[in-house]
């Protein structure tokens, strides 16, 4: 059996170690996040994330899904303090919900984990819409980080994006 004939050119792998990334400030105090995987086009972001005990973030509505597994620490959504998410802990939300996440005043340590988020987050201020978060917001916001000097440029995996006929 031959090879498809259309296939992916690759140079090299498409990889990033978080040990090299680059941190920038998260949408709140005591949260940082390393971007790995940014795609404007498609709605798809992936991000290692850390949150300091006590942080909490407001609360937010996914327009599609989200897969996040826990490495450290311990958090949980306001909403459902019985299902504490520890580490090794994988969780599916599905497209339509809304949480406000939390990590204990009291945690010893950060919580931490690799989130893969599709579509944007809608987020609260009580019940008034404050802002949207998507891979291109993001995106932006680490743009004008480094314009400002803050950061260096980190390395993410982008696709190139943009529509074209084939030939």
């Amino acid at each position: 059996m031959a090879l498809p004939s259309a296939i992916t050119k690759q140079d090299r792998l498409l990889t990033v170690n978080i040990n090299d990334a680059v941190e920038f400030a998260g949408s709140e105090p005591g949260s940082t996040i390393i971007p790995l995987f940014l795609d404007r086009e498609n709605g798809v972001w992936v991000l290692y994330g850390k949150f300091e005990p006590g942080t909490t973030l407001p609360p937010h509505f996914h327009t599609g899904t989200v897969h996040f597994f826990t490495t450290k620490g311990e958090w949980n959504y306001a909403e459902y303090p019985q299902d504490p998410q520890t580490a090794g802990s994988y969780l599916y939300e599905p497209g339509g919900s809304v949480h406000t996440f939390s990590v204990p005043a009291d945690a010893k340590e950060a919580a931490e984990g690799f989130m893969v988020v599709y579509g944007a987050n809608v987020i609260f201020d009580g019940d008034e819409y404050r802002s949207v978060r998507d891979a291109g917001a993001i995106e932006d916001g680490i743009l004008a980080a480094v314009t400002r000097g803050e950061r260096p440029m980190p390395m993410y995996i982008r696709p190139k994006g943009g529509a074209d006929f084939s030939k």
